[in-house]
C-alpha cells in the first residue's frame, strides 16, 4: 500500500513511517519543520536529539533498504498538496500535519487564530486533492479525546442512537472543546464527515488519547532514528512531563487537583493502531470514527506511577500540585468506548508501568538536555489570557519525599 504521512517529522509521524515500511508499505511523507520552530519558541527543545531531515533520511536508507519520498510544505498551500498528491499517488493518507497543542492555542489571539487557519486549511486542501487526485483513497485524520469533553455520560466512538420526542435517529455525539485547538479538531472532523457523505471519500477520524514514550523497536540502536520527545507545557504532555521532572529531580507536578481523567496509550500502541486503520479501510463513502487508548488513568494515578517506578530505578522524586492554569473539570466522570480497535485486532504491547521504565532510562541518558531547559516544565500560559507561571497549591509545604505509594 502507498502511505503519504502529513507531519512525518513530528512526534508520530517519524515512528510510523518505520512501522509502515517494516511491514511492507510504501511510503512518502510531507512536512515544514513547525513542530522545531514551535518548540523553539517555547524556549526549549526535544529532549531526545533529533537530527535534520536529511540525516534522518539517509538513516532510513541505511536501516530499511528503501528511500523514502521526502515532500518538504505548508499543508495550508492546496498547489503543494495537489502536486505532492500528484505525484505520489496514495492509496492512504494519514494526516498528522496540525498544530496539536491546547495551551499555544490559548496564548493571544495571533497564536488562536493561525491554529485555527492552520488546521482547518491544511485539513481542506488533504479533502480537495483526495477528490480530485485519489478519490479511492483513504483518509486516516487524527483527532483527539479532547474533541468529547468530559461528559457526565458514557462516550461512543463517533456516534450514538438518540430517541426524542418518540424519535430514534443515529447521531454524532456532541462536542465539548476545551481549548481553541481543540475546536479546530471538532471543526475538522465536521468537515470531513461531510467530504465523505457529499464526495463519497472514506475516512477513519482517529479520537486519540494522550501518548507518550520514547520508542519503537524499529528504531534500533540508529540515534538518527530517534523521535522527539517534548516537555515544555506547550508540547510535552503530562506522563512525559513527568518523567522528565523525574529525571532531573524537579517535583512530580498535577494540575490542581489531578482528578482529570483521561486515556492513554504508548507510543508504540499508537503505531499499531494507526497501522491498524491504515491496513482496514472503510467502504466508499463511510465516516467512521476510533477512540483510540490503552486505558483510562486520572493525573494523580500517573504521577503515582512515575514516582513509583522511579524509585525502583533509584531516582528520588516527589509529588507536588500546582496551579491548574486550565478551565477545566478536576473531578468528573468518564467512560469512554474503544471497541473497533480491539475488534480489528489490536493487542496491548505493554503496561503503562513498563513503558514509563523504559522513558526514565532513556531521559537519563539525554539529563543535561532537560536540565538545561528545566524553567519551561511550568506552565505559564492561562486559560484566562494571562503570562504567569503556576505556583504550587500549598507553597509553605516543604519539600521532601512523599509516603510512598
Amino acid at each position: 500500500m502507498r502511505v503519504f504521512i502529513a507531519g512525518v517529522d513530528g512526534y508520530l509521524g517519524w515512528p510510523l513511517a518505520m512501522y509502515l515500511t517494516k511491514r511492507g508499505h510504501t511510503v512518502a511523507g510531507a512536512d515544514n519543520y513547525m513542530r522545531r520552530d514551535w518548540v523553539q519558541e517555547m524556549s526549549s527543545q526535544s529532549a531526545s536529539p533529533i537530527s535534520r531531515m536529511t540525516d534522518r533520511l539517509e538513516a532510513f536508507r541505511d536501516n530499511f533498504d528503501r528511500n523514502m519520498r521526502f515532500f518538504k510544505g505548508d499543508l495550508t498551500n492546496y498547489n503543494f498538496v495537489e502536486n505532492a498528491f500528484r505525484s505520489f499517488k496514495p492509496d492512504a493518507v494519514v494526516h498528522l500535519g496540525e498544530m496539536p497543542s491546547a495551551p499555544y492555542s490559548m496564548i493571544d489571539v495571533e497564536h488562536t487564530t493561525w491554529t485555527q487557519v492552520n488546521n482547518i486549511v491544511g485539513t481542506l486542501n488533504i479533502l480537495y486533492a483526495m477528490r480530485d487526485i485519489c478519490p479511492e483513497s483513504h483518509l486516516v485524520k487524527l483527532g483527539t479525546m479532547g474533541e468529547y469533553g468530559t461528559p457526565n455520560i458514557d462516550i461512543p466512538e463517533g456516534f450514538f442512537e438518540i430517541e426524542y420526542r418518540g424519535r430514534k435517529d443515529r447521531l454524532p455525539f456532541p462536542r465539548q472543546a476545551g481549548s481553541w485547538y481543540h475546536q479546530t479538531k471538532v471543526h475538522d472532523s465536521n468537515n470531513v464527515m461531510f467530504a465523505c457523505r457529499i464526495w463519497g471519500l472514506r475516512s477513519t477520524d482517529i479520537m486519540q488519547g494522550v501518548v507518550f514514550g520514547t520508542r519503537i523497536d524499529e528504531m534500533g540502536d540508529d540515534q538518527r532514528l530517534l523521535t522527539r520527545f517534548d516537555f515544555d507545557q506547550c508540547f510535552g504532555t503530562a506522563i512525559n512531563r513527568f518523567c522528565c521532572q523525574a529525571v532531573i529531580g524537579e517535583p512530580i507536578t498535577p494540575f490542581g487537583k489531578g482528578g482529570q481523567r483521561r486515556g492513554f496509550l504508548p507510543l508504540r500502541d499508537s503505531m499499531q493502531c494507526l497501522t491498524i486503520a491504515v491496513e482496514n479501510p472503510p467502504a466508499k463513502g463511510e465516516y467512521r470514527v476510533f477512540n483510540q487508548f490503552q486505558e483510562v488513568y486520572g493525573i494523580t494515578e500517573l504521577a503515582e506511577m512515575v514516582h513509583r517506578v522511579a524509585a525502583s530505578l533509584g531516582i528520588d522524586s516527589e509529588i507536588r500540585n500546582v496551579e491548574n492554569p486550565r478551565k477545566e473539570m478536576e473531578e468528573h466522570y468518564y467512560n469512554p468506548d474503544h471497541r473497533h480497535l480491539f475488534d480489528l485486532g489490536y493487542e496491548p504491547t505493554t503496561d503503562v508501568e513498563s513503558e514509563i521504565a523504559v522513558m526514565l532510562n532513556d531521559l537519563r541518558n539525554w539529563h543535561d538536555r532537560i536540565e538545561a531547559r528545566r524553567e519551561v516544565l511550568m506552565p505559564d500560559v492561562r486559560w484566562d489570557g494571562r503570562r504567569e507561571k503556576v505556583t504550587y497549591i500549598d507553597p509553605a509545604e516543604k519539600r521532601g519525599k512523599i509516603r510512598a505509594v
